[in-house]
């Protein structure tokens, strides 16, 4: 872990908060969520000052969202109560525990939004790729670029993208403003088809940014503009994938940030191995739980935290 004790930087996350509307064989359940949601809450449940810009409805699935978000210490800026409705993703669990999303998702922000300082702004998901609101979101990015880090997880919904060509041409001028880029191997494939995972982080590299890319089981890659580092999984029963990804990027990024300020310096490999290692431990505690409950910093702390 690369943190230090007493450093404590403010992050702003900006993207969607939805309701998963999470159907099982054993019956069917709602859950506040949302990739960036899931961050935010991620980072906030690891002590980090957390804001959040998102779009919700003013009716009870929006105001689960803000209630958990807020439970967890994340501040939720007040433009984000700007829908008629709260968006939903259904989601199919699978046998393995996979889960297949449907969304019924509006993604736009108000304009004036009264943004808070930042040292470091995360943006992901639907939010940074589906219009209007995917402008928006890259304009805050470009204002905050010269003050602050910023990282990017795509977590691709191929159904709402269209075109992978259009989906990578804005991908790919994101990962130009960012320093830090995590997806999965799923994600990598759809926007580099006929690269393997490792082709496809260094791909990503040349823009810039430290890429981390997620198999699930298989662990994951890490590169840094040098060699790639293999991170083991944590072998753990899983319940469900739901927020397996963010638990993981919440985590990275946690890890990374005292590295990430005031300008993002070549890290070498032991130091990212370390923040690796720390985000799959994230991930394992994660998918050991229904729903996306990322693991608070005590529990990662823990020499034998529940699997």
């Amino acid at each position: 872990m690369t943190a230090k004790p007493g450093d404590k930087p403010h992050v702003l996350v900006v993207g969607e908060a939805l309701t998963d509307i999470i159907h099982t064989s054993a019956g069917t359940r709602e859950h506040p969520g949302g990739s960036p949601a899931n961050v935010a809450r991620g980072l906030a449940r690891l002590g980090v000052a957390t804001s959040f810009l998102t779009a919700l409805g003013r009716d009870a699935r929006g105001q689960a969202i803000a209630s958990r978000l807020e439970a967890a210490g994340v501040t939720l800026l007040p433009e984000s109560w700007s829908l008629p409705a709260t968006s939903t993703a259904a989601a199919e669990i699978q046998d393995d525990g996979a889960a297949r999303y449907t969304f019924d998702l509006t993604w736009s922000l108000p304009t004036g939004v009264n943004l808070p300082a930042a040292d470091h702004v995360h943006i992901g998901s639907v939010a940074a790729f589906l219009a209007p609101g995917a402008d928006q979101v890259e304009e805050i990015v470009r204002g905050f670029r010269k003050s602050a880090t910023v990282s990017f997880d795509p977590n691709i919904r191929p159904d709402l993208l269209g075109q992978p060509s259009t989906a990578r041409a804005r991908f790919e001028r994101l990962a130009a403003l960012t320093d830090v880029v995590k997806l999965s191997d799923e994600d990598a494939a759809f926007l580099y088809p006929n690269l393997t995972p490792g082709e496809a982080a260094r791909a990503i590299a040349a823009h810039g940014p430290v890429v981390a890319v997620t198999a699930g089981a298989n662990g994951s890659l890490l590169l840094a503009g040098g060699d790639l580092i293999d991170i083991q999984p944590v072998r753990t029963t899983v319940a469900d994938t739901v927020g397996a990804g963010d638990g993981y990027m919440s985590a990275l990024l946690w890890a990374l940030l005292a590295s990430l300020r005031p300008q993002l310096e070549p890290l070498g490999n032991t130091e990212l191995a370390a923040a690796g290692a720390f985000a799959a431990r994230a991930a394992a505690i994660t998918v050991f739980r229904p729903g996306a409950e990322p693991p608070t910093l005590a529990e990662l702390s823990s020499p034998n935290p529940a699997l």
